[in-house]
């Protein structure tokens, strides 16, 4: 039988070829995965409206409370409401699409057999909701110093640390991954916070005290009920902005739950209990009630008839 040499050299190859690729593994390949947007549904964006609505409710509430009380009395009236004008402003913002932004971050996935590969999410930050904080919570603070007696300079120290505490806690939230400086500005906040807990219960509760029982313990029930408060606040970040496990919707209901409770229950609870418990007033007068008054107007004419 005659053979042709052509054809069974490639026979050869093929066959050389078939061994070659059976015992060599496959050359693993690398898909590149798609950017995950972690954003608020419509279940966020309905509770966003439905605190926006309440706090504006708890506005007009609050107004009307301040009308039954003469002005030189209307000092812890006029701090409460304007908290909850403040809340509702930053609601509305959020809940229209304004106030967010989002955070990017790189999370790298190692492999076994091939090079690292990293994934891209991008997650909403309501930075609306830390202008509202730098706002409302020093006015939260104020109402309780002011309610103890506290004196100007721990009134101020405890301000400026709750300021401190609310802008490091803006700047972690959009702090880069896998750097100190997240959890950095994180832990800033927390020791910020430590200071305010130390103005509040050495200082504002030794004062209210000396202002009677009644006092001593409605500051020590209102303040407590406000700490507990505050101290989720950071807990619930940390779960959110920090490891990113809760989604966007959690963490705006959890926020929604922690800001009704820290701002119209607080104010209403502060306000009721004022107008029953005289020993809480504070009775402003001169320029907070009466104006400059006739010793400090201008008077037209007055340079004219002295030259």
């Amino acid at each position: 039988m005659i053979v042709d040499p052509v054809q069974a050299f490639a026979s050869a190859t093929v066959a050389i070829a078939a061994k070659a690729s059976s015992s060599v593994s496959p050359i693993p390949t690398i898909v590149p995965s798609l950017p995950e947007y972690q954003d608020a549904s419509e279940v966020g964006t309905r509770t966003l409206w439905v605190v926006c609505v309440l706090m504006i409710i708890a506005s007009i509430v609050f107004t009307g409370l301040s009308w039954n009380v003469p002005i030189s009395k209307r000092l812890y009236h006029v701090v409460t409401t304007m908290i909850t004008i403040f809340a509702a402003m930053s609601y509305f913002a959020m809940a229209s699409g304004h106030g967010v932004s989002y955070h990017h971050v790189q999370v790298r996935e190692s492999h076994k057999h091939v090079p690292d590969t990293t994934h891209d999410i991008y997650r909403q930050v309501y930075w609306a909701r830390y202008v509202d904080w730098s706002l409302t919570t020093p006015l939260l603070l104020l109402d309780l110093c002011l309610l103890a007696g506290m004196n100007g300079g721990n009134i101020l120290m405890a301000i400026v640390a709750d300021i401190i505490m609310i802008l490091t806690g803006l700047f972690a939230a959009f702090g880069s991954e896998g750097t100190p400086q997240k959890w950095g500005w994180y832990a800033i906040a927390c020791i910020a916070y430590l200071v305010v807990i130390w103005q509040l219960a050495l200082h504002g509760r030794g004062m209210a005290m000396a202002k009677g029982g009644k006092v001593g313990k409605f500051f020590a029930a209102i303040g407590g009920f406000t700490l507990v408060i505050w101290t989720v606040y950071p807990i619930i970040w940390g779960i959110a902005d920090g490891s990113r496990n809760m989604n966007v919707d959690e963490e705006i209901i959890a926020y929604a739950v922690l800001d009704i409770l820290a701002k119209p229950v607080f104010g209403a609870w502060l306000l009721f209990t004022h107008q029953s418990m005289p020993e809480t007033n504070i009775e402003l007068k001169g320029f907070w009630s009466e104006g400059l008054g006739s010793e400090g107007q201008i008077r037209v004419g007055d340079d004219d008839e002295g030259a």
